[in-house]
């Protein structure tokens, strides 16, 4: 993970789009909704989306359904596959994905298309809000592309990764305080963390943009948490959608990390599991 390659600006879009190898583009617009009314990210792209854009729907294709592992699974790597190839992702051909500016859904699909070996895939830094060129609002279809994912290269975590991790290097829980601390629990079963591991919220790596913080930034933060000296670092949330977020952050920040995907949808899921509760990790 190179810190440079791992985010991108709208300019530098603009330019990677016009020049004679033109990234993939994917469109990952998602939110989680606990409204009677979901958020449709398939309405938002038919409105209007970056031109050559591909929707891609991360409840169906970026993760399997709910069940036992937690919210979002990893997704069957056949329908991941398949999913890539259609919106015309190839080995050698860059990639960049982009969601409605908070930046979790694309990290999940950075994430996963970095963890199956893909060698080139960006996030755009701030998401739509930061594109000022023209909207399209039909749907491409791109040539199909050859993508065949293979696992195994960016870190990944179980359940009892994880928590040997909280004791043995450094696991971040990228929800908000107050989920962590366990005052608050809108979705999983009971709130609180795992023992051992650091509050570090998703949200205090980005400005007031939207934009990530400067990597000098970042790695001074993530550095007072106790990352970047050696140890070995993972991240977790509720249902590891946010925690790739964190991840990509720890990326430009110079860091390698490994995601829990269960995370706390699954780890709370099991009685068993031992929970900490309040600001202090253990």
């Amino acid at each position: 993970m190179v810190a440079m390659n791992a985010i991108i600006s709208a300019s530098e879009l603009a330019s990677g789009l016009a020049g004679a190898n033109p990234p993939v583009l994917l469109d990952v617009r998602w939110q989680l909704s606990l409204a009677q009314a979901p958020f449709d990210g398939r309405a938002e792209y038919a409105a209007g989306h970056i031109p050559g854009a591909v929707y891609v729907d991360l409840d169906s294709e970026l993760a399997a359904a709910p069940d036992e592992r937690g919210r979002h699974p990893l997704p069957d790597l056949d329908v991941f596959g398949a999913a890539m190839r259609r919106a015309g992702v190839s080995t050698g051909t860059p990639v960049v994905v982009y969601d409605g500016g908070l930046g979790w859904a694309a990290a999940r699909a950075w994430w996963l298309l970095r963890w199956t070996g893909h060698p080139d895939v960006r996030v755009l830094d701030g998401g739509l809000p930061t594109w000022e060129g023209e909207l399209q609002t039909s749907a491409p279809t791109p040539p199909a592309g050859d993508f065949e994912p293979v696992p195994g290269a960016m870190g990944l975590l179980d359940a009892d990764g994880a928590a040997a991790l909280a004791r043995s290097g450094v696991l971040f829980d990228a929800r908000a305080g107050e989920r962590y601390r366990g005052e608050v629990e809108p979705i999983d079963r009971v709130g609180g963390h795992i023992p051992g591991a650091v509050s570090a919220p998703t949200n205090d790596n980005v400005g007031t943009d939207g934009r990530l913080l400067p990597a000098e930034q970042l790695a001074e933060r993530f550095k007072s948490l106790g990352a970047g000296g050696g140890s070995d670092v993972g991240v977790y949330c509720g249902s590891g959608v946010s925690a790739a977020h964190e991840v990509l952050a720890l990326a430009v920040a110079g860091i390698p990390a490994a995601l829990y995907v269960g995370s706390w949808s699954e780890w709370s899921s099991d009685p068993k599991r031992p929970i900490a509760v309040g600001s202090d990790p253990q």
